[in-house]
């Protein structure tokens, strides 16, 4: 389980402006993940799938699709933060994102994350948090992305 968690109901979101939470536990990026998104997005870019054709990249081996360690968000952000007693909430979208660094196959990251901004929306509330994606042993993020959550009543 991660080191800092949040944990609100859904009438305590306003109080979670500022709040940091993470880093998530380590989770390993295995080709066999490469290959299944890969297939499911049809990105079968040589750089994901071909050891071969990228052991001759500047990366000298295979790496992970910047949308899958993207997408990796949901189970990582499950480990930290949480609204509880929210009858729905939603991805509602991305501000920002960026790719800095490779995510290698076979190397394990971590996201961790801070509560930006927190408006009303109407029957809810609207969450804006950046988070950051580590790779273990990398001096620059894998990722950073500004999340734009939704929790409805």
């Amino acid at each position: 389980m991660a080191e800092n968690t949040v944990s609100a109901t859904i009438d305590d979101v306003p109080s979670l402006a500022g709040r940091e939470f993470g880093p998530s536990d380590w989770r390993e990026v295995t080709q066999e993940d490469v290959d299944l998104y890969a297939r499911v997005s049809g990105d079968d870019n040589p750089i994901h799938v071909d050891a071969e054709f990228a052991a001759a990249t500047p990366f000298g081996t295979r790496i992970a699709h910047g949308l899958l360690t993207l997408s990796l968000v949901v189970p990582l952000m499950r480990q930290m933060f949480r609204v509880t007693g929210a009858g729905m909430g939603i991805n509602y979208g991305l501000n920002r994102v960026r790719f800095p660094a490779p995510v290698p196959v076979g190397s394990r990251i971590r996201a961790s994350g801070r509560v930006t901004e927190v408006t009303d929306v109407g029957g809810g509330w609207q969450v804006v948090v950046p988070v950051t994606f580590e790779v273990e042993g990398s001096a620059k993020p894998a990722c950073v992305a500004e999340l734009v959550l939704r929790y409805y009543r």
